[in-house]
């Protein structure tokens, strides 16, 4: 039997390890194009979230309503909407609606009843406005359902009838007026005195406008002139307002604490005059006393200045003889060391008594 051999064994050879990327491709292998293109989209989806957030259903919130009425009286979006003298929400927008001014205004807390009165209210005496609401009835108000011109308020505005006023007050030929007020007065000169009288009265009235039609004009201007400058001021104002209630609330606050004040001055008051009352006996002579010492002081003031200006070179020649230390610095004049050995009875040249 043929034996045959065993083929020869292979080599052993390391082991080669792959790795396997088990998300797929790996980031900086993938495509920038397709990763810039989501970066883009997803900026602008946070964009338009940043500047709707108001709209979105979780941040937003809130109701939508909507109400008729028949002049906005100035109102304007992002005014307020008050229930009861608190701010509830905003108003959207303003337009018309068949004819009929519709204003959709949204609230984030609070119920309107389904008979609800709608107010357009001044919030300053200058033309600002809110949306006041006063929410009665049994039921709530369905958002979709428009609020009738018939639970809606509109107020007056002094602003705009002061301009129209003036426009309309310009346009009138008072001259004209006036002789047309006269020939209509003649005319009825046969009519009953009652009548007569009326178109007199008339007559005078438009012969008086007509003289003083320049200073009404004027009058007017200037007038429209001041409300117009305190519109265009408004913000300013209702700032000073909403600060003059600030300090009268803090006033408000510590009332207890300005009371105890005061009758703490009182007391103090009460007490100064006990005191006085009291020592009025003491006081009385030592103030008279006082009098005299002024009067006298006075009656010799020429004479203290006097004493006081020599008294300046005489403090300053005595500071100098005093000021080294504790002795008395001086001096005599002509005298020489001789003469002091002569006066002691020592003789200069030996140092011995003569």
């Amino acid at each position: 039997m043929s034996q045959h051999a065993a083929p020869p064994a292979e080599p052993k050879t390391a082991m080669k390890t792959r790795r396997v990327n088990v998300g797929g491709k790996p980031f900086s292998s993938r495509n920038p194009t397709t990763i810039g293109a989501i970066g883009i989209v997803l900026i602008i989806v946070l964009l338009w979230a940043s500047f709707n957030a108001a709209s979105l259903p979780i941040i937003g919130g809130g109701t939508t309503y909507s109400a008729y009425f028949t002049d906005d009286a100035g109102l304007r979006a992002n005014d307020e909407v008050r229930m009861g003298g608190v701010k509830i929400g905003a108003v959207d927008s303003i337009g018309l609606d068949h004819g009929q001014v519709k204003v959709v205004f949204k609230i984030k807390t609070g119920k309107i009843k389904d008979q609800s009165m709608v107010y357009i209210k001044l919030k300053t005496l200058l033309g600002a406005k809110f949306l006041s609401i006063d929410s009665i009835g049994t039921k709530d108000q369905k958002p979709h359902d428009t609020i009738p011109e018939s639970r809606t308020r509109s107020p007056f505005d002094v602003y705009p009838a002061f301009t129209e006023l003036t426009n309309t007050v310009d346009e009138i030929d008072t001259t004209s007026l006036a002789k047309a007020l006269d020939t209509l007065s003649g005319a009825f000169q046969n009519t009953p005195q009652s009548v007569r009288s009326v178109l007199t009265g008339l007559s005078r009235l438009s012969t008086t406008i007509a003289s003083r039609d320049t200073e009404l004009k004027t009058l007017l201007a200037q007038a429209n002139t001041v409300t117009g400058t305190l519109a265009t001021r408004d913000q300013q104002l209702q700032t000073l307002f909403n600060d003059g209630g600030k300090i009268l609330d803090e006033l408000n606050a510590r009332r207890d604490q300005i009371h105890q004040l005061l009758i703490n001055t009182s007391a103090l008051s009460i007490q100064l005059e006990g005191l006085v009352s009291d020592n009025q006996k003491t006081i009385g002579p030592l103030l008279d006393s006082l009098e005299q010492i002024l009067a006298t002081l006075q009656a010799n003031q020429s004479s203290l200045d006097q004493g006081l200006a020599l008294l300046g070179p005489f403090y300053r020649v005595f500071n100098n003889t005093i000021g080294n230390g504790r002795w008395f610095d001086n001096y005599i004049c002509n005298l020489s060391v001789n003469g002091i050995l002569g006066l002691v009875g020592l003789n200069s040249d030996t140092g011995k008594c003569s």
